[in-house]
This record gives structure tokens, C-alpha cells and sequence, in this order.
């Protein structure tokens, strides 16, 4: 792994039945670029990291009891995945859709100056997608929402 990138403090793994299919679509649909592939003996994947900006994110196999699709779960999420974008959200969102995602929140403009969509893969997972649109300041937050705000950047 001395090939790699330096790492981000943090990261994701979301767990697929075909793990091989999510590596695909991911692909596809979400720009993600496949970083490595490790299978084991019975080709079996093993690990798999994809990178999207300076990012990555783990796509496994689900393979223990522990570990597992939301289609086996009846499409529950326990956590989602989210992705700021540089530029390009509406495009992105319709690379999306042509690859067949469905778009659970369409993208919309946020009080807090970010254009935010979010949408499902083939198995289940829930994944949004932001791209900051202005700077709004923590002022204005509260104003706009009528909520208190603490800890703004």
C-alpha cells in the first residue's frame, strides 16, 4: 500500500451483496475511481477502495452476520454516505439517474448556501451529494431558519 495516496482521517466501508456490481455502478453513476481491488483465492472480493476527490471509500462484501446490504435489511440504513462536490451537482445528479439511481431528495438549494441532493443505489444505500453554492454566514443561518447555531465555521 506504500503505492498509495496518503490517506484522509477518515473514511467510509459500505457492505454490498455483489460487491463486484456496486464497484460498477459506483463507477458509473457517481464518478468514484476504483483506487485498488483485493480478491482472495476463490475470487471472492476481499477489499476494495475507491477514491472520489481526495476521499475514498471502502466497498465490501458482506461477509459475516455483522456486515450486510440494506437489501437484506428491508432497505434500512443505519448511516448514509455524504459527498461535497467541487461543481456540477445537477449534472452529477443526472449522471446519477441515468445509471439508475432514484433520486430520494431532489437537488435543492440549502439555508446554509449548499445545493444538496440525495439518492439510492441498486442495493439500498443512501447517498448525498452537496456542492456549496455562497458562503452564508452564521447570522444569516439563524435568521433564515429561526434556529440557534452554535459551533459555525
Amino acid at each position: 500500500m506504500s503505492d498509495l495516496p496518503s490517506r484522509p482521517s477518515l473514511g467510509a466501508a459500505v457492505y454490498y451483496d455483489d460487491a463486484f456490481a456496486a464497484l460498477d455502478w459506483l463507477e458509473k453513476a457517481f464518478g468514484f475511481e476504483r483506487q485498488f481491488v483485493v480478491t482472495d483465492e476463490d475470487g471472492q472480493l476481499a477489499h476494495s477502495e475507491m477514491r472520489f476527490g481526495d476521499s475514498y471509500v471502502m466497498v465490501c462484501r458482506a461477509w459475516n452476520e455483522d456486515m450486510a446490504s440494506p437489501q437484506t435489511l428491508g432497505g434500512k440504513n443505519t448511516q448514509s454516505v455524504h459527498v461535497q462536490l467541487r461543481d456540477g451537482i445537477d449534472a452529477h445528479c443526472a449522471r446519477a439517474r441515468a445509471a439508475g439511481a432514484v433520486i430520494t431528495r431532489e437537488p435543492e438549494d440549502q439555508f446554509y448556501g449548499d445545493r444538496v441532493y440525495a439518492a439510492r443505489d441498486p442495493e439500498g444505500h443512501v447517498w448525498s451529494f452537496g456542492q456549496t453554492l455562497r458562503q452564508v454566514s452564521r447570522e444569516e443561518a439563524e435568521q433564515a431558519t429561526g434556529l440557534k447555531i452554535d459551533g459555525w465555521v
